[in-house]
């Protein structure tokens, strides 16, 4: 399978062109090295087929469950676990209409995980009647939102866009992809505000990416510079075993090592919690 490149005008514009292994660039410039398999290579790394109830929803624990409502993306991460199908055409209205009547059967389900792809691509209206109908749910307490757009392309985030999430009924937690500091622009800040503004609870995730952001260093400053911003760091993934990015693995050794030095650097509020899918 070819996964076709893809950078936001945003992102392409921080890249250091002057550096062949440039962070930003790394995350999404093929590689040579795509094409070396390695031998922990999985190819469904977090498990999301087996667990699938249709292509857009997972139910893979007991009380959340994912939902992608658009494969559309602003970028195209080299270490996509899903890079099999974003940039796909997203699920039809009976798809998802076939989702959400699951959803409204299965009382044991909280929280619904908006995924994708990438669910701020949405067109507003057509979110907000998504995010309405999940809401009107009883058994669903909270919904969540990961995105990639805060950062990637924040001119996304309008005003209006603040509001739409800021008024849905139950509680919105917006969990922002964001791999190194370089990627939180005065554009991307000023979208955090407007979130903040709202009412809307900002949290990040961001992956462990060997050449992006393996040291000490590089994590203090993005997870203290995100906490600065109002985002409170929440997920630290190991990378996940895709096929063709053992280049950007780090082990679990160096992980944990990395972890341990930067506990004491940082207050508990920045500091992620470190998990493997």
């Amino acid at each position: 399978m070819t996964f076709k490149a893809k950078i936001s005008p945003i992102f392409a514009g921080l890249v250091d062109k002057g550096d062949p292994q440039d962070p930003i660039a790394r995350q999404f410039m093929p590689s040579p090295q795509e094409g070396m398999a390695a031998l922990d290579d999985l190819p469904d790394p977090i498990g999301d087929l087996v667990h699938s109830v249709q292509d857009c929803l997972v139910h893979r624990h007991p009380d959340r469950v994912l939902l992608v409502p658009s494969w559309a993306c602003p970028v195209h991460c080299r270490f996509c676990f899903r890079q099999d199908r974003v940039g796909a055409k997203g699920p039809s209205a009976e798809q998802l209409a076939q989702a959400l009547d699951y959803i409204r059967s299965h009382r044991e389900i909280r929280e619904v995980i908006l995924t994708g792809g990438d669910p701020l691509m949405l067109p507003a209206k057509k979110l907000q009647a998504l995010l309405n109908e999940l809401a009107a749910i009883a058994h669903i307490k909270s919904l969540r939102i990961h995105s990639r757009v805060p950062v990637a392309a924040p001119n996304r985030i309008t005003p209006g866009l603040a509001r739409l999430l800021g008024r849905v009924p139950k509680p919105v937690y917006l969990v922002m992809h964001v791999n190194h500091a370089r990627e939180i622009t005065p554009e991307a800040l000023a979208g955090f505000e407007r979130l903040r503004r709202a009412g809307v609870a900002l949290f990040s995730q961001s992956v462990l990416l060997r050449g992006v952001n393996d040291s000490v260093e590089t994590l203090e400053e993005l997870f203290s510079n995100l906490l600065a911003a109002g985002v409170k760091p929440y997920y630290l993934h190991h990378p996940d075993k895709v096929p063709g990015t053992g280049h950007l693995r780090l082990s679990l050794a160096e992980g944990r090592a990395l972890i341990r030095a930067l506990r004491p650097r940082l207050s508990g509020l920045a500091m992620p919690v470190y998990i493997l899918d």
